[in-house]
């Protein structure tokens, strides 16, 4: 079993063996583990709050690990320390993407000043969700002040990502009509900023896929009241435009904070956490009921063969559920 005061010590002092055993714990599906992961973040917990925590998404294609490495590099050779976690859902089936990428951010993952850390193989975006958010708690804890989380692109991990950020950001491809036509509403509705990615690649695409994007955003109800998501162009392979992308961001951060948005935002956040938390262990105690399990066959199968509703299949079973 871990000792949770020397992990406590050594997460406090940065040490990367004891966050990787850290956030090891915290991904365990054990149960005595879980006990243990959550004394462990209760001690954290105080220390951590502090870093700018941004989410990242974007197109496939859109060079995402090419952008976050170079971003991450140009913030620790600014004196930051950075984080880079991933919310994939996929992984459990697929391998999922962070893990070839961090193979592909070579030179982040060899920077003493930055920590990547894959998504769990669970497979299960809940689980996923779960333990990056409270990873963010052991990365803070441990000192590192930029906190990028990464999503696949495509589904609910967007949602997710967002629910756990201070700010979404949100990477595109030049060629803003057949982007604008593929991609989903509720992507743009989330950003806190569009980026044109591979810039130098489409330098002739630019000018339009730029004014694209801002009158789709004029479309849109604004998060924040005193935010309008400004786009931007940049290139991850260069390096262009990523000083201002990220002045973006602190000048973002500032005035949230100044006028309480953000601190608004986590709590909001961390309710929304509290009622997603209820939901799924409600669910799983449901499935898990004894009664509900040894009913749950021949009701599916009445379902299946007409001779009954929905609605009174799930009265049935909520009255097994309920009886003791």
């Amino acid at each position: 079993m871990p000792d949770i005061e020397a992990l406590f010590a050594g997460v406090r002092v940065g040490e990367r063996a004891a966050i990787g055993r850290a956030i090891t714990l915290i991904e365990s599906r054990n149960e005595a583990h879980q006990q243990q992961a959550q004394e462990l973040l209760h001690k954290l917990l105080p220390f951590a709050g502090s870093a700018q925590r941004v989410g990242i998404s974007g197109v496939p294609g859109v060079g995402k690990s090419t952008f976050i490495e170079a971003l991450g590099t140009m913030l620790t050779g600014a004196g930051h320390k950075v984080a880079v976690l991933a919310v994939d859902p996929s992984s459990g089936r697929t391998g999922g993407s962070i893990l070839g990428d961090k193979t592909r951010m070579e030179a982040l993952s060899r920077d003493e000043n930055a920590f990547i850390r894959p998504s769990p193989s669970s497979g299960v975006l809940g689980g996923v969700a779960r333990a990056t958010r409270e990873t963010i708690v052991v990365m803070e804890a441990a000192g590192y002040d930029v906190v990028l989380v990464e999503t696949v692109g495509t589904g609910q991990s967007e949602t997710m990502v967002a629910d756990m950020v201070d700010f979404f950001l949100v990477l595109m491809l030049p060629g803003a009509g057949d982007d604008l036509q593929g991609i989903k509403k509720g992507i743009l509705e989330l950003a806190d900023m569009i980026a044109i990615n591979k810039a130098d690649a489409f330098p002739d695409k630019i000018t339009d896929a730029m004014r694209h994007y801002k009158s789709a955003l004029h479309i849109l109800t604004d998060i924040s009241p005193s935010w309008h998501p400004p786009v931007v162009a940049c290139s991850g392979l260069k390096g262009d435009g990523l000083d201002d992308l990220w002045a973006q961001v602190e000048k973002h951060q500032r005035l949230m904070t100044e006028n309480g948005e953000r601190q608004a935002r986590r709590e909001k956040q961390r309710l929304a956490w509290l009622k997603a938390q209820i939901a799924d262990r409600l669910l799983a105690d449901f499935y898990h009921h004894e009664g509900v399990s040894a009913a749950l066959k021949g009701v599916e199968a009445e379902l299946k063969g007409g001779r009954t509703t929905v609605s009174a299949s799930v009265r049935r079973l909520m009255a097994i559920y309920h009886k003791e």
